[in-house]
């Protein structure tokens, strides 16, 4: 193409030789032409798609951004639990769609030409746009989730733009740079395919077997690709954090004797405080009700005192904070000791035995456990958990111990209430009035009781309380000889206000979830493993069977990455009962509500 065609065909733009010298092949001495660079190839097709026409750059600009926002838009569309999970796949298409638009505009601002104002207005424009769509949605909440849009939307965008931006830089600086491309993509899709393909087999293994297709059983619908198993361990949520919680009590030293005082010292000679939390065991149904209500009542009925010696705290109390300078610890006692704890005698018009068995139970009976890891799958068990899975392995010795696995137990419905209403009182939509949780059963029948809620919620009392009559009954006194649930209401963990779904603080937080130094999962392992020893500390004639149950929020989060913190203080837990032999007459229950 001749100068002067070149010219007529693109106009004034590009009317000087001095313009296009940069542009055009270039002659050499001998009439051959050069081989055009890659800065040269990459203008021609700034050239061949006409970048310096103002008006085409504008018009591309603005019919992207219309398809970024109205993608974008849609894709923030909101209802109850059923709406997300019906529409699940549309929303997600929808910000996909929402990141290949921004994605467009980006690498045209800096793979064309553009003048430097329109450049800059367009950035300017760009972060306007974000931040409006920010406000209008930055929800946690199933009605409104603009904050998880948010998170999903970064998490595809920045890798995908960093990815585009080395790529360019690349093929700008290295000879031959697209025949290296196409070949370690060949590379890399042979290897994700057989990663791939092993982690599809993998991914109904059991401990011992698989999933079996069984004629009338559930059974896989469809195709099942688990992506998730090739991304290397905290790649979901690197940006937030360490998992690590820093010690922050090493000063403090304190604890209860015998007699139930308190005693602490503190080596920076601050002066201690104590914060006695209240024992919410007796508390009535609309005391407990969740997010906001429970919290607030823990709080107000914190007893705050000054430490000047030993203190006595009422026996009822389960656990205390204690405070010296900038320093806090949580202290933690089983009280009364199980020894002291008499023989639950049930109300006869709540008695949950029938009248031919209440003189009936003879024999040993089983010490029960159940761990309740909320929102963790099969797969993601063994995903996240594998330290816990390697010591679950062991506990499986034929002849003392069995280990059973069970694959199609639990799912009972899309979302956590169907399968825990049914776990907690037996039934989706019990048909008897003033239903009692599974623990008031064991309790009736001559056994100690326990519970530990670490998300500050009592979970039971939401399922129960729309079937009680009277919202003044006390469940937990019916039903519970020991409770702890106060101490993971404390605003260093969970929210005082605002949205008890926060992303960055609670228990359904993406970043590592301490409380004074520790994992919330800590202080709750703790307190069973106190009951456990003391239980057994009681003289074989008097001891009594006991059912404890401990309720774990790591695996509730959208990342699937908290959960790896519960790993090595769940593989001890698991390790301790097979090396203290309880398991010989103990049944531990692991289990989960949904994946």
């Amino acid at each position: 193409m001749s100068l002067d065609t070149f010219e007529g065909t693109y106009g004034s733009s590009v009317s000087s030789p001095a313009t296009t010298d940069h542009l055009l092949p270039l002659a050499n001495s001998s009439g051959l032409r050069e081989k055009p660079s890659k800065r040269r190839l990459v203008s021609y097709f700034t050239l061949f798609v006409p970048a310096r026409i103002a008006s085409f750059n504008t018009l591309t600009f603005f019919c992207l951004t219309c398809v970024w926002v109205i993608s974008y838009k849609l894709s923030l569309q909101g209802g109850d639990l059923l709406f997300i999970n019906n529409n699940l796949g549309l929303l997600g298409g929808e910000i996909l769609i929402s990141v290949v638009s921004l994605t467009a505009i980006v690498t045209m601002l800096y793979m064309r030409k553009l003048r430097r104002t329109m450049r800059r207005n367009v950035a300017v424009l760009l972060l306007v746009i974000a931040t409006a769509l920010y406000v209008y949605d930055h929800g946690e909440r199933f009605e409104e989730h603009g904050f998880y849009n948010v998170l999903v939307f970064l998490a595809i965008f920045i890798p995908l733009n960093v990815v585009i931006a080395t790529t360019y830089v690349l093929f700008m600086t290295i000879p031959n740079f697209i025949v290296i491309l196409a070949l370690s993509l060949v590379g890399l899709g042979c290897g994700v395919t057989l990663a791939l393909r092993h982690y599809i087999a993998l991914f109904d293994q059991g401990m011992f077997d698989r999933l079996q297709d069984i004629p009338g059983e559930c059974k896989w619908q469809g195709s099942n690709y688990p992506l998730v198993d090739l991304l290397p361990s905290g790649t979901q949520n690197f940006w937030a954090g360490s998992m690590s919680c820093t010690p922050s009590a090493g000063d403090i030293k304190a604890d209860f004797d015998a007699q139930g005082y308190l005693t602490a010292s503190c080596s920076t000679g601050d002066a201690i405080t104590v914060d006695i939390l209240p024992d919410t065991r007796r508390w009535m149904l609309k005391d407990k009700s969740k997010w906001q209500i429970f919290n607030h009542r823990v709080l107000d009925a914190i007893v705050h005192s000054n430490y000047t010696k030993p203190m006595l705290v009422d026996e009822q109390i389960q656990a205390v904070v204690v405070r010296c300078g900038a320093q806090s610890k949580i202290v933690t006692r089983v009280s009364p000791p199980p020894s002291r704890i008499p023989e639950f005698v049930p109300p006869a018009n709540t008695d949950t035995r029938s009248e031919k068995a209440r003189d009936k139970i003879t024999g040993k009976r089983p010490n029960v456990i159940f761990l309740f890891v909320d929102a963790v799958s099969h797969r993601q068990f063994y995903r996240r958990l594998e330290k816990s899975a390697a010591v679950l392995k062991t506990l499986h010795q034929p002849g003392k111990t069995r280990l059973t696995e069970l694959y199609r137990y639990h799912s009972l419905g899309v979302s956590t209430d169907n399968s825990t209403k049914a776990m907690y009182i037996g039934a989706i939509s019990p048909g008897r009035v003033n239903p009692l949780p599974i623990w008031a059963y064991y309790r009736d029948r001559g056994y100690v009781t326990a519970r530990v809620e670490t998300s500050c919620e009592d979970w039971s009392t939401t399922y129960i309380s729309q079937y009680h009559r009277s919202k003044k009954y006390s469940v937990g006194e019916r039903s519970l000889d020991y409770e702890l649930s106060s101490p993971f209401c404390m605003p260093e963990f969970y929210p005082a206000t605002g949205n008890s779904f926060g992303n960055f603080k609670g228990p359904f937080s993406i970043v590592a979830r301490c409380l004074y130094g520790r994992h919330v999962h800590e202080y709750g392992f703790d307190y069973i493993d106190q009951l456990r020893h003391e239980l057994r500390s009681v003289e074989q004639s008097r001891r009594r069977p006991y059912m404890m149950m401990l309720n774990l929020m790591e695996g509730h989060e959208g990342t699937g990455e908290v959960l790896r913190t519960l790993d090595n203080r769940l593989s001890v837990f698991l390790d301790d009962l097979r090396t203290s032999g309880e398991l010989e007459d103990t049944a531990l229950f692991l289990l989960s509500d949904h994946g």
